[in-house]
């Protein structure tokens, strides 16, 4: 079974950049727009890694990973940090990686890999 990874952006077109990048190299996907929407879906979905951008309607990031992380289920649930904000890699600590928009999507499979695997 493949790994899952959740796509959390408010923009649209990254959303669907980051989900065709992870599909078209074997990855399962889910996806939310906001904080508020995105803690559902992880508790639907039970993605193994997420990406996150900061800045977001409804909840800010990384409130929503600090929340997310509470439950015992996603306490060690890895997360990229994908945000064009600057001073991001101080945003979530506990991120594997901070990677600032634009980005480069071999750079951000080569950290999936690195994390979760194939």
């Amino acid at each position: 079974m493949s790994k899952k990874i959740m796509v959390i952006d408010d923009d649209e077109a990254i959303v669907d950049y980051l989900v065709s990048v992870f599909e078209d190299h074997g990855y399962t996907t889910c996806r939310a727009q906001d904080g508020v929407t995105a803690y559902e879906v992880a508790m639907a979905e039970k993605p193994d890694l997420i990406t996150l951008d900061l800045e977001m309607p409804n909840e800010w990031g990384p409130r929503f990973y600090r929340k997310l992380t509470q439950t015992d289920e996603f306490a060690d649930l890895p997360v990229i940090v994908i945000s064009g904000l600057s001073g991001i890699h101080l945003a979530i600590k506990r991120a594997v990686a901070t990677i600032k928009k634009p980005f480069d999507p071999v750079e951000v499979i080569q950290i999936v890999r690195e994390t979760i695997g194939k």
